[in-house]
């Protein structure tokens, strides 16, 4: 018998899904138009942020100490920096600069606080993962943390460097772990054991969650009706603009209707259309 590989209809990762639920005309922005945004002061902290958790966990055990993280914050920036010099641009001068280094030194402080890393071994850290449903549809996304028990069982961690969301808004905070859990039941063939936020803002908390098979196979549902969705606006070009409080944060507002402005002509692109490219700034922390 002859395996062919599955046709892809479409990606989707839960950033893109999650814009698409905030805000089709959103999506559709930064997936087909691909306008350029201004970086966020606080996105590309969260960016420095992981990256020394990441490299935090090539120390020996017991070597990785609030002050070996702290030491590693000033390398990242600069490393960031090089590779992105717009990201200068963000600080009206050197005290704001050091007043946003001050606030990452606070997270990094704050995650010792929560775990400890003394006594963790992860798997696997930036994880790239991908799975295709039988729909044809190819879910994608960065994992950054996968941590595997002697007896096979998989958490997967994530670290958010705003607050912890109130109880009404935890089910969108773990609809992007439950897209993860999702792809590694389809990758591995077993569902993780517990899906971990660890949230480095304010007090710091870490939310858990043990998924099941009908919590992963409601999830797969879910983003099926938002490829649906996502596939009628291509269909239609209608992507209707929804106001929210975070509105107030997005680069997009001149051109946008719910502020009187006129989107550009939809260019020919299709999600999916770019190839996998290294973890931004601007993907969702």
């Amino acid at each position: 018998m002859t395996l062919t590989e599955p046709v892809i209809i479409g990606a989707l990762s839960p950033s893109r899904a999650g814009d698409f639920m905030t805000c089709p005309l959103l999506y559709r922005f930064r997936v087909i138009d691909q306008l350029p945004e201004k970086p966020s002061q606080a996105a590309v902290r969260g960016t420095v942020v992981h990256a020394v958790l990441e490299r935090l966990y090539d120390l020996p055990a017991p070597s990785r100490s609030v002050a070996a993280a702290l030491e590693l914050l000033d390398p990242q920036w600069e490393r960031l920096l090089g590779e992105e010099p717009a990201f200068a641009g963000m600080f009206a001068d050197d005290a704001e600069q050091r007043e946003w280094l001050d606030q990452a030194r606070a997270m990094l402080e704050r995650y010792f606080t929560l775990e400890d890393p003394t006594r963790l071994e992860p798997a696997e850290r930036e994880l790239y993962v991908e799975a295709v449903l039988d729909s044809g549809l190819l879910l994608r996304g960065y994992v950054d943390r996968l941590d595997v028990a002697p007896t096979g069982e998989v958490r997967v961690v994530d670290y958010k460097t705003g607050s912890a969301p109130g109880p009404d808004f935890e089910a969108k905070a773990l609809f992007q772990m439950k897209f993860y859990a999702l792809v590694l039941w389809r990758l591995r063939g077993s569902v993780p054991r517990l899906l971990q936020l660890v949230y480095l803002g304010g007090k710091g908390e870490v939310l858990r969650y043990a998924p099941d098979e009908a919590d992963l196979r409601a999830t797969e549902r879910k983003v099926e009706a938002l490829w649906t969705a996502i596939r009628r606006a291509l269909e239609t070009g209608e992507w209707r603009a929804r106001r929210s409080r975070l509105c107030d944060w997005c680069d997009h507002q001149a051109l946008c209707p719910e502020f009187g402005g006129t989107p550009p002509p939809v260019p020919d692109r299709r999600p999916g259309d770019a190839v996998r490219t290294r973890r931004a700034a601007t993907d969702e922390l």
